[in-house]
């Protein structure tokens, strides 16, 4: 287990979820986190693209309107999920406020 202050720029990390937050805010911190891992972009901006091009366009009063879905929870706050991301100094914070339910290593 590698302490934040010992990380450095660029260099990439992979965290597990050890424990799930009791707080919401925590939770939260840790999808945030979590969808800084290339494949979780990757599916989260594809699913973007999709649910455009499947967008429900009606009209209604003379007017067009937008029936848009749900965005995808690719990211979820589980026990045992796991990523990767590269460190930079600008996450410290927000790895540091949700560092006792993470494990977090140097990949």
């Amino acid at each position: 287990m590698a302490a934040i202050d010992t990380l450095n720029a660029g260099q990439t990390i992979t965290c597990t979820v050890a424990q799930v937050p009791a707080n919401e805010g925590g939770c939260d911190t840790i999808c945030r986190l979590m969808r800084r891992d290339p494949d979780i972009k990757r599916g989260l901006a594809r699913a973007q693209r999709l649910r455009r091009q499947r967008m429900h366009v009606y009209i209604r009063g003379n007017r067009r309107w937008h029936s848009r879905e749900t965005a995808a929870r690719i990211a979820r706050c589980v026990e045992g999920a796991s990523w990767s991301m590269p460190y930079t100094h600008d996450i410290a914070p927000d790895l540091a406020s949700v560092e006792k339910y993470l494990k977090i290593e140097s990949a």
